[in-house]
């Protein structure tokens, strides 16, 4: 128990919990069951995207071409939805096709990061400027709006279960389904073993191309299907809509208590980090301040919350060497 409320996870909490507070006396709508599922709606995109960084950051690697991977898919599968029937076959071509043209290129930058050993910072920062180019050639910035899709994608992207958006559905399913992963499958505990001592894993068997290939290749999928929570989230196709993006997802991420070099972070602490930025950007926008002084907290909060778990880490491991040396 003791460890439990010392854990990330549990300070995050208390932050989210003592901000919720406060922001309900600045606005009484803050706290309502409507605001609520609206800032988890409004932030799916960005945890279905912080959980599979969760992953690439445990192993010590980072993509920050993720935001361009699904912008990509964005245009590809709204181009796709164009030309499809008005038929529930359509959703379901849509789940096949979009992951799958996410896999393909995660991948892409799995196989060039483990096969090449070029440094992910390097290979993503490569293929994020090709694909914003690529897109950018290919549509012209053209935005394309629902009138173009089936309806029954539109009437997907609108259906709700017991008041709460299918979107928020899919965040916490691709949640559950990513902890249980990590913690229960022989590839999870390979990443968790590969983030913890690279040396020392492969070493032990582990294949680590395989590891390395897994984790981008898995943040493919997911920003496949985060293309289609976008495309249901904004009924439209904007070429320039997640520029930048891939920011906010590794804030979140670290932000949950993961260690931006690698080795520490978990599925729980990443949607709690999700959740801390949703409300804060929230909560300045109910506040009414002005969107140019809400990027200024925003990232000053940010800069304290790492700042201070990283003075904690060091200190834990500076205490342990200290033991170890006194015995």
């Amino acid at each position: 128990m003791k460890s439990i409320l010392q854990s990330k996870e549990m300070s995050i909490v208390a932050i989210v919990v003592l901000l919720s507070i406060t922001l309900s006396f600045v606005s009484p709508a803050f706290l309502t069951f409507e605001n609520i599922f609206d800032i988890l709606k409004g932030n799916a995109v960005l945890g279905i995207l912080a959980v599979g960084m969760t992953l690439v950051i445990i192993t010590g690697g980072i993509d920050v071409s993720v935001a361009a991977v699904t912008t990509a898919v964005c245009v590809m599968a709204g181009k796709f939805l164009t030309v499809l029937p008005d038929s529930p076959i359509s959703i379901l071509l849509l789940f096949i096709v979009a992951p799958l043209i996410g896999v393909l290129l995660g991948a892409l930058n799995g196989i060039l990061v483990s096969k090449i050993q070029i440094p992910a910072i390097v290979v993503t920062l490569g293929t994020m400027s090709m694909i914003n180019g690529i897109i950018l050639y290919l549509t012209n910035g053209t935005y394309l709006n629902s009138t173009s899709f089936p309806k029954i994608f539109v009437d997907f992207a609108n259906f709700q279960i017991f008041g709460v958006s299918v979107i928020v559905f899919i965040f916490a399913i691709i949640a559950v389904g990513t902890w249980y992963i990590l913690k229960y499958t022989v590839i999870g505990r390979e990443v968790l073993a590969v983030g913890g001592n690279k040396e020392s894993s492969i070493r032990a068997g582990i294949n680590f191309d395989k590891v390395q290939i897994f984790v981008y290749g898995y943040m493919g999928l997911l920003a496949g299907i985060a293309a289609i929570a976008q495309l249901s989230y904004t009924k439209a196709v904007d070429p320039n809509g997640l520029l930048g993006f891939e920011l906010q997802v590794i804030a979140a991420v670290v932000l949950g208590g993961a260690n931006i070099l690698g080795g520490r972070g978990s599925i729980m602490g990443t949607f709690l980090g999700v959740l801390l930025l949703g409300i804060m950007q929230n909560g300045l926008i109910l506040a009414r301040i002005d969107i140019f002084w809400q990027k200024v907290v925003v990232g000053t909060i940010i800069l304290i919350a790492v700042s201070y778990d990283q003075i904690q880490y060091k200190r834990s491991k500076d205490k342990l060497a200290k033991i170890e040396v006194e015995a």
